[in-house]
């Protein structure tokens, strides 16, 4: 689709096809277009078509409601983020006094809308036209016109004098896919820092595979997680310089450590293992987890928490452990089959073995459930065989 095409989208008969073929299922589709291109142009209902798909995946980050309305382009939707993380981002923004936002690779306009919503008035800026476009187009649509203004023009050219604060996500796939390397980032991840630095508040959003040396001693790293899945990470700058923090979404209980935590014990496996969020994890927050739990690690390289107590916590998931045994899949097969366990988890850290593989062989039969950890005790492989804990 280029800027021609998508105008005509917007124009009354694009609207007329666009409503056509709203909610059609894939199995559905051909018959659509084909009776569509009886009174339409072909270009036309292709594009349409394309927008219907675009929306149906875009639901999933935007919330069925907001996808509805809105325009996406294959890159935008796979490059968005998240509305629950831009929202989060842009109310820390607004606690932070924020009222006008450079948005540099704004994209198709998430984190514009989510910071428009917070009352913040945005500069969106990014170097495609029809990217462009669309963003306008959503802003439109969702009645942010007047919060939302659309720039395109190559970041590194517009001046950003004068707002409260930047945020800048660089691209970070080209065209032979992801890039790990910082300075392939477009633009470059150091002049996204540069940029940052030049204004009151700023984050700039990077890989949540960051390593912490690579963190400027300005900037406040955050790893954000949503229901347990960690979605990025932002380098925040004018907030707590040298800090971590991880958040958990939807409830947006954050963990914060002004200077890294001590190492936790390790110690034998007690009566509950607790799996720390990915969020914490990458924020290296484990060791005030186990603190607060009055725990300690099973490995000093392995992630797992355990302790001899059950209590709640919004950090860790906790798990009643019943059994402690040297790997082995005979073993393993034996234990559950003898246990009639049908509903198996498995679950691996420091672990080579998949746990699809570990399905194929043990073959798990019955109408009891438990989970399996597959890890390291002290070094050695060992396998965990236990069940969620109840009252967690």
């Amino acid at each position: 689709m280029d800027v021609e095409e998508f105008a005509g989208l917007l124009g009354p008969e694009g609207q007329t096809v666009l409503e056509a073929v709203r909610g059609h299922t894939p199995s559905g589709e051909l018959a659509a277009a084909t009776r569509l291109r009886r009174t339409h142009a072909p270009r036309l209902v292709a594009a349409a078509m394309t927008q219907a798909r675009l929306r149906q995946r875009a639901a999933a980050k935007f919330g069925a409601e907001d996808a509805a309305r809105m325009y996406f382009t294959a890159n935008g939707v796979e490059q968005a983020t998240r509305t629950s993380v831009a929202a989060h981002r842009a109310a820390r923004f607004r606690r932070l006094g924020v009222r006008r936002l450079a948005d540099l690779c704004g994209g198709i306009g998430g984190d514009a809308i989510a910071l428009a919503r917070a009352g913040i008035d945005v500069l969106a800026v990014d170097r495609d036209p029809l990217t462009c476009a669309v963003a306008r187009a959503n802003a439109e649509a969702l009645g942010l016109a007047d919060r939302i203004e659309v720039r395109c023009a190559d970041v590194t050219e517009v001046d950003t004098t004068g707002y409260d604060a930047v945020f800048a996500d660089p691209a970070r796939r080209t065209g032979r896919g992801r890039t790990f390397d910082p300075e392939a980032y477009s633009p470059p991840l150091s002049w996204a820092l540069a940029a940052a630095r030049t204004a009151p508040f700023a984050a700039v959003k990077v890989a949540p595979g960051i390593p912490h040396e690579a963190v400027p001693a300005d900037a406040e790293a955050e790893w954000v997680s949503d229901h347990g899945d960690v979605k990025e990470a932002a380098l925040w700058f004018g907030t707590a310089p040298g800090a971590v923090r991880a958040t958990l979404l939807p409830s947006g209980d954050a963990l914060r450590a002004a200077e890294p935590p001590q190492a936790p014990p390790v110690r034998a496996v007690g009566r509950f293992l607790y799996e720390p969020d990915g969020a914490v994890i990458r924020a290296h927050l484990v060791a005030t987890v186990a603190r607060q739990l009055d725990g300690g690690l099973i490995d000093p390289t392995i992630a797992y928490v355990t302790a001899d107590a059950l209590a709640p916590t919004p950090w860790a998931t906790a798990y009643e452990i019943g059994d402690v045994l040297p790997f082995g899949m005979k073993r393993l097969k034996a234990l559950l089959r003898e246990r009639e366990v049908g509903n198996l988890t498995v679950k691996k850290r420091g672990s080579a073995v998949e746990p699809e593989e570990v399905r194929r062989q043990v073959k798990p039969r019955g109408p009891n459930a438990a989970t399996v950890f597959l890890t390291r005790v002290a070094g050695a492989p060992t396998m965990l065989i236990g069940r969620p804990a109840q009252g967690s």
